[in-house]
Order: C-alpha cells, then structure tokens, then sequence
C-alpha cells in the first residue's frame, strides 16, 4: 500500500494463525483468510492470504491499520474441508488491548467441529 510520498507504507507481521487439521493430523494448506477490523463504520478488510504449506499465515499489516480494537479473521474452510463440511467458514473475533505485543490466533479444524485459542 502506497504512503502519500508514493513509497511503501511500513508493514507489521503482528498477527499470525496456524490451522491444523484434527482429522488427519495435517496443516491446513491452501486456507483462504481475511483479517478485519472493526472502525465507526463497521469491519473493514485490512489484510489477507492463504496458509503455506504447513498452515501457517502471517499477515502484513499496515502500521496505521494495526491498533488496539476488535478484529476478527475469517477462515473460509470449505474449498479445504469439501462441499459437506458443516462449518464452511469461521469467525474468531477477538480484541487486541496492547498492539506492540505479537498475537497468534491457532485454529484447529475438523469436518464438524473447529476450537481456537490465543498462542504465542
């Protein structure tokens, strides 16, 4: 994303999520995955990716994007899981009270069944 000046605005890779397969035992890969924001106008996109081969997502973020406030991430699971998954996307809403920390959001994922937690 371009600063005013036309250079590159400052990125933070505050926020990273895991997603592992329970069923198989397996990473996740290929896993669609928003992160938004939650401003006066509503949620708002401010970055996005698909986990790597071992299921793993570090999103950039830009500076001025990434404050203390609601978030959530969108997991849309279904092209992994298949057409009958029961859950075909997710939503983990959680707040970040201190923005200079890291935060980890793991999910762990099944055909019926998904759990979350804060990691490191």
């Amino acid at each position: 994303m371009p600063s005013t000046d036309g250079t590159a605005a400052p990125f933070h890779t505050r926020i990273s999520t895991h997603i592992l397969d329970t069923a198989t035992g397996d990473p996740a890969r290929d896993v669609y995955v928003r992160l938004e924001r939650r401003d006066s106008e509503g949620w708002r996109t401010i970055a996005e990716g698909r986990t790597d081969d071992d299921g793993r997502l570090r999103h950039q973020v830009p500076l001025h994007d990434w404050q203390a406030g609601g978030y959530r991430l969108m997991f849309y699971v279904e092209p992994y899981l298949g057409g009958d998954a029961f859950f075909p996307e997710i939503t983990v809403a959680f707040h970040v009270h201190d923005p200079e920390r890291h935060y980890h959001v793991p999910l762990l994922l099944s055909r019926y069944g998904y759990t979350t937690y804060r990691g490191s």
